[in-house]
């Protein structure tokens, strides 16, 4: 069998998206959502449990040899090609009404992340990026027909200039990093939480310069990566090491990047 291009799998990680937004979109304020908690008293529908599986489904046809590691099914397979899975990135969101959240797609080979989709049927957007073909963002939904913009960090040089998004107090008090937070917080221009995967695609958009967060898992950053990266921007831990397995993220336009660092390493 002829090995994938990365070409051919950004095709159909795009492929899965479409399929797993029909169903997710679906679910989105229904009135029959199922919602229980799992051990890490996290929240999960079943939304989440049919998007995963959807997914699956389309990668044990189309790529039996891969792994796969997602959020609600854990990890199959072993291979140097790992596809990682959040169905639902802002399940809470989801089940609130609230529309901001996403279905990642990302593929790992030999450790790094070459490919991301982020999927947000309910902001009718899709980001997506591959090593070495630029980062793209295209509006979905009914009566979009525009074709796909091509995505560019900010140029803020300072931060005394930079908009910054933390993604939530709570993270960083119980990561014992809140007095870090505030002296960021104190050295920009204007701090916001936007939240879930929404922050990194407007640093990847340029719209926001800075933006990170604690407590997170393989499956809520392997998609954002390249999609940050490849629009010129750096993805890092909050100490400056590679973030995929850190459980916390910074990312910037690349520009502000040592500068945050070295800030938040004043403790």
């Amino acid at each position: 069998m002829t090995e994938p291009t990365l070409a051919d799998d950004l095709a159909l990680a795009l492929e899965l998206a479409d399929a797993a937004d029909t169903v997710s979109l679906d679910r989105f304020r229904s009135l029959d959502l199922v919602v229980e908690q799992k051990p890490d008293r996290t929240p999960v529908t079943d939304a989440d449990r049919a998007v995963e599986r959807i997914i699956r489904d389309g990668l044990a046809a189309r790529r039996p040899g891969d792994s796969i590691l997602g959020e609600e099914y854990g990890e199959t397979g072993s291979s140097p090609r790992q596809w990682i899975i959040d169905p639902i990135d802002g399940t809470a969101n989801f089940l609130r009404g609230v529309p901001v959240w996403a279905t990642l797609i990302a593929l790992v080979v030999d450790g790094t992340p070459v490919l991301g989709v982020v999927s947000s049927p309910a902001f009718q957007k899709r980001w997506w990026a591959s090593t070495g073909r630029g980062a793209w963002l295209i509006e979905t939904g009914p009566g979009h027909t525009a074709a796909p913009q091509r995505l560019a960090v900010s140029g803020v040089t300072g931060l005394t200039d930079a908009s910054i998004s933390y993604n939530s107090l709570k993270g960083w008090d119980e990561a014992g990093s809140l007095d870090d937070l505030m002296r960021l917080s104190r050295a920009v221009w204007r701090t916001r939480a936007y939240g879930e995967m929404w922050s990194y695609m407007m640093v990847a958009e340029g719209l926001v310069d800075v933006s990170g967060e604690y407590d997170l898992q393989p499956y809520d950053v392997a998609a954002l990566i390249p999609i940050v990266e490849e629009a010129g921007g750096r993805f890092t831990s909050l100490t400056g090491g590679e973030a995929l397995h850190a459980g916390n993220a910074l990312a910037t336009n690349g520009l502000l990047h040592a500068e945050t660092l070295a800030l938040l390493a004043r403790s």
